[in-house]
């Protein structure tokens, strides 16, 4: 019998694949503290995982786990040396989440560009056409937007801003213009001078040395001032004291975050009082549609690995 750990709740359209497995069993993880976690983990021999942080003073206990299943497609939340070097399986439901988050970085892109927020104040507090002089709002056609990392995300997200033609630059140093191009897109070799032509760049890069402030002062007064920037991958990669500098200079537009670099982010945060960026709180994959698929998946992985049928594509080799 094969002892699952369901850390932090999911669909249960996911848990009822453990149904007619007479080898695996499952317990649903709601505490997810450190110390609760060091707990109870040691008794089973894999796991799903959410937002959690699996540590390697965690994982040290838990001598019978051999597999990770994330609920979802980032991993900075665990300690990838450990699992290296314990020779724990690590997972991401890799079909899951594209077509909800590149579907909100469209709504994001949209709300900011059609000064949404803004307009249906003026309609609430009876202004109005009053303001509408002042108010400026821009089309999406023939605008450029930078893709900052072409996965899957990315890849659903090209298809949807040549809808609205658009045209699409790429940066992604692993792939090359061949690939890049076979999806309509141009690919561009440096980030730097990519976004001096951008009018709206997103970010689907994972969070890590390289890529933590990525989006800095610096390279944001490299940008056009109608610029928008929409990052729904990792908090830490722009950097949230530079952003909201920028935008009260007027250096870019406008901002959508979904993620933050330290989530819940402080009320004390500046950059929430800043009109001219939107937010939403890690929820761009969290469709009822995308809950459902990364349940299935997560423990489906899971099955899969016990049952010697994982698909590689899904492994995340650190």
């Amino acid at each position: 019998m094969k002892k699952i750990a369901i850390i932090e709740e999911i669909h249960e359209e996911g848990l009822k694949l453990f149904h007619n497995k007479k080898d695996f069993s499952y317990e649903i993880i709601k505490d997810t503290s450190e110390n609760n976690l060091i707990n109870v983990l040691p008794g089973f021999d894999g796991c799903t995982l959410r937002v959690s942080k699996l540590t390697s003073k965690i994982m040290s206990v838990c001598k019978n786990l051999k597999i990770i299943s994330r609920h979802g497609v980032g991993y900075d939340n665990i300690d990838l040396n450990f699992i290296q070097k314990n020779n724990i399986t690590l997972t991401i439901t890799a079909t899951a989440n594209a077509t909800a988050v590149s579907e909100h970085v469209m709504y994001m892109m949209l709300v900011l560009s059609k000064a949404k927020l803004t307009y249906d104040n003026e309609v609430r507090s009876g202004l109005f056409k009053k303001n509408i002089k002042n108010i400026k709002t821009f089309e999406l056609m023939g605008k450029e937007i930078l893709i900052a990392g072409f996965g899957r995300i990315g890849k659903s997200l090209i298809k949807k801003c040549l809808g609205f033609d658009m045209r699409v630059n790429v940066y992604d140093p692993f792939l090359d213009q061949q690939t890049i191009a076979n999806f309509g897109g141009t690919k561009v070799n440096s980030i730097d001078d990519a976004v001096k032509s951008s009018d709206f760049i997103s970010i689907h890069m994972p969070l890590n040395d390289k890529t933590k402030n990525l989006i800095n002062y610096e390279l944001i007064k490299k940008m056009k001032s109608n610029c928008i920037i929409i990052n729904t991958a990792r908090g830490g990669i722009v950097n949230e004291i530079d952003l909201n500098k920028s935008l009260n200079e007027n250096l870019i537009f406008g901002a959508g975050l979904d993620v933050f670099e330290k989530e819940p982010p402080e009320l004390s945060n500046l950059l929430l009082k800043n009109k001219k960026a939107i937010f939403s709180p890690h929820t761009s994959a969290l469709t009822d549609e995308c809950r459902i698929r990364m349940a299935r998946e997560s423990v489906k992985n899971i099955i899969d690995f016990f049952e010697n049928k994982l698909d590689k594509s899904v492994i995340i080799k650190p």
